[in-house]
C-alpha cells in the first residue's frame, strides 16, 4: 500500500522539478500552476516525512534522499506512462492492410516499441513499416504508398492528406567536448571549426539552411553530410560543429560523451514531427496511431532528453492532439 498522501501528481511534480530546478518551468511542464507546484512538493515531503530538494540554492537541488527517491520515481513513472502507451491503440483487427513509413530519428528507442504494440492489435493484418529520411517518407505519402507516415512537417498543405502534429523538435547546436564556452563563440570563429551541413536534398538541411538565411548568417561550405550519425560522429572526432534537434542528439546516445550540447545561440526556431494519413482513412486509426505515437515518444525520447539537457524542458514537448 502506497503512504498516504503519496500521489501520481505529486511524484510528476517532484520529476520535473528534479529535472528543471524551477518552479516556473516544472509548472509549465505539468500543465499545474506555480503555487500547485509547491504545494504538490509539500504534500509529497509531508508525506516521506523528509526534505527532496534543497531550496535554497538556485537553481534548486535535491538532497541525497531526493536523488535516491527521483531514481525509484522515474522508474514508477515510465512503466505507467509505457503501460498507458500500449492501452492508447485500440483494436485494429478490422484492417486487411497497414503501411507505415516512419522517420528514421526514431529507430533507436521508438520503433521497436512502436512495431510491437501495432503487432499485438492487428490480428491477421498484412502489415508494413518503413524508416527513411523525413523527404523521402513524404514524397511516399504523397504518392499514396503509405498508409499512415510519421515525418517532419513541412508546414505545407498536402491534397488528400490529413495532419495530425505530434512533437516540437527545437533546433540546437552541438560541438566537440570543450571546444567552446558557450554557443555564441560560434559566431565569433575564434574556435576554427567549420559547419558540418546536412544534405541539401534532406528537409532538416533545407530547414537549417533557410534559418541561416533568416538570420543572415554565412559560414564557409566544406562538408555536406547525407547521414546523421555520420555527421554526429565528426563532431565527436572535432571535426566540426553542427545544428541539429533533440531528437536527432538522442539518436547518436553514442557519442554523447564527445559532444557538448547548447541552446541555438541565433534565433530559436523548431520543427514539427507529424503523423501523415490519408484523407480517406477513417478517423480513428490515425488518431489513435497518433495517440500512441505522443506518448512513446514522452516515455522513451523527451523524458530522457529532458533529464540530461534540462534547458530543454518546455521547448522539446508533445502536441496534445
Amino acid at each position: 500500500m502506497l503512504i498516504k498522501g503519496v500521489t501520481l501528481r505529486g511524484l510528476e511534480v517532484f520529476e520535473a522539478l528534479a529535472r528543471t530546478g524551477s518552479v516556473a518551468q516544472a509548472a509549465e511542464l505539468t500543465g499545474l500552476s506555480q503555487p500547485a507546484v509547491s504545494q504538490q512538493l509539500r504534500n509529497l515531503e509531508t508525506a516521506l516525512g523528509t526534505d527532496l530538494i534543497d531550496r535554497a540554492r538556485r537553481p534548486m537541488r535535491l538532497t541525497p534522499a531526493g536523488r535516491g527517491f527521483l531514481a525509484r520515481t522515474q522508474t514508477v513513472l515510465a512503466e505507467l506512462r509505457q503501460a498507458q502507451s500500449e492501452l492508447t491503440v485500440m483494436d485494429l483487427s478490422h484492417l486487411g492492410t497497414l503501411s507505415i513509413g516512419l522517420i528514421d530519428d526514431f529507430d533507436n528507442d521508438l520503433t521497436p516499441r512502436l512495431v510491437t504494440i501495432l503487432a499485438d492489435s492487428l490480428t491477421g493484418c498484412r502489415f508494413k513499416l518503413i524508416t527513411a529520411p523525413s523527404h523521402e517518407i513524404s514524397t511516399a505519402m504523397q504518392a499514396g504508398r503509405f498508409h499512415i507516415a510519421v515525418a517532419a512537417s513541412t508546414n505545407r498543405v498536402q491534397q488528400g492528406v490529413v495532419e495530425y502534429p505530434l512533437v516540437r523538435d527545437p533546433f540546437m547546436l552541438v560541438a566537440p567536448r570543450g571546444a567552446i564556452g558557450s554557443a555564441d563563440e560560434i559566431l565569433q570563429g575564434a574556435h576554427g571549426l567549420p559547419l558540418l551541413r546536412y544534405a541539401r536534398e534532406q528537409l532538416i538541411g533545407q530547414q537549417i539552411e533557410a534559418h541561416l538565411t533568416r538570420q543572415q548568417l554565412e559560414f564557409e561550405e566544406r562538408f555536406e553530410i547525407g547521414s546523421h550519425l555520420a555527421l554526429m560522429a565528426m563532431v565527436a572526432r572535432r571535426i566540426g560543429w553542427a545544428v541539429t534537434t533533440p531528437l536527432g542528439y538522442m539518436r547518436a546516445v553514442r557519442f554523447h560523451d564527445e559532444i557538448d550540447a547548447f541552446a541555438l545561440p541565433f534565433g530559436s526556431f523548431a520543427r514539427t514531427i507529424s503523423l501523415f494519413a490519408g484523407a480517406d482513412w477513417a478517423d480513428r486509426v490515425p488518431r489513435d496511431v497518433a495517440g500512441t505515437m505522443r506518448h512513446l515518444v514522452q516515455a522513451q525520447m523527451i523524458d530522457t532528453a529532458v533529464t540530461r539537457l534540462p534547458w530543454l524542458a518546455g521547448q522539446l514537448r508533445v502536441i496534445d492532439g
